[in-house]
C-alpha cells in the first residue's frame, strides 16, 4: 500500500484530542460518573491522553480502563466458536453498573470492534449509558453504530486504509491513508 495522504500531524491530533475532551465534559455536565475505556492498542493510548487533558480541564481525575480485544478482520485466526472477536483482557478497576462508559479507539470502520467491545462492557454490568469517542470516522459501517465524538470524519474508499500513528507504539502521531 502507498502513502495517499496525510490527513492529521502531531498538532492536529492533539487539538482533536483536546476538543473531544471538552465535548465529554459538556455533554455528561462533569466526569462524575464517567468512565474512559480505551480499546487496545491505540484507543487505550488515546484514551490515557482524553485522561490527562481532562484531568488538566477538571482538576481532578476521571476514572479508567482499558479492553484488548482482536480486531474483527476476515484475517483473524483468533475467534470464538460463533465467530466474534475474541476478548482477551479487561483491565477496568471500576464498576460499570450505573456508570457512563466511553469507550475510545483510533478509527471507527465497520463498527463490529466497537460492537465485540460494548459486549465485553456489558458482561461486567449495566452500565447507565455507553458513548463512543473515535479519532478518525472513516464510514463504511456494517451495524448502526455511530460516534458521539469524533476527532475527523474522512470518508475513505473501502479500498483506502487509515493508518493511525501514535508516539506509544510508532514514535510519530500522525494519521495517513493508504491505497
Amino acid at each position: 500500500m502507498v502513502e495517499k495522504a496525510n490527513i492529521l500531524d502531531e498538532q492536529a491530533i492533539n487539538r482533536a484530542l483536546t476538543r473531544i475532551a471538552h465535548e465529554i465534559i459538556e455533554r455528561n455536565k462533569g466526569i462524575e460518573t464517567c468512565i474512559l475505556v480505551g480499546i487496545k492498542t491505540r484507543g487505550a493510548y488515546l484514551a490515557k491522553r482524553l485522561a490527562e487533558k481532562i484531568e488538566k480541564i477538571e482538576g481532578k481525575s476521571i476514572k479508567a480502563g482499558e479492553l484488548d480485544i482482536t480486531l474483527y478482520r476476515d484475517d483473524l485466526s483468533m475467534k470464538t466458536a460463533n465467530k466474534e472477536p475474541l476478548v482477551q483482557q479487561v483491565d477496568i478497576q471500576h464498576v460499570v453498573t450505573d456508570q457512563k462508559v466511553i469507550l475510545i479507539d483510533d478509527v471507527l470502520y465497520t463498527g463490529r470492534t466497537v460492537r465485540a467491545a460494548m459486549d465485553a462492557v456489558m458482561d461486567l454490568g449495566r452500565p447507565a449509558q455507553i458513548q463512543l469517542a473515535v479519532l478518525i470516522d472513516r464510514g463504511h459501517r456494517e451495524l448502526p453504530i455511530r460516534a458521539d465524538y469524533v476527532g475527523k470524519n474522512i470518508p475513505t474508499a473501502s479500498i483506502e486504509r487509515i493508518v493511525v500513528r501514535l508516539h506509544e507504539t510508532d514514535q510519530e502521531d500522525s494519521v495517513t491513508i493508504h491505497e
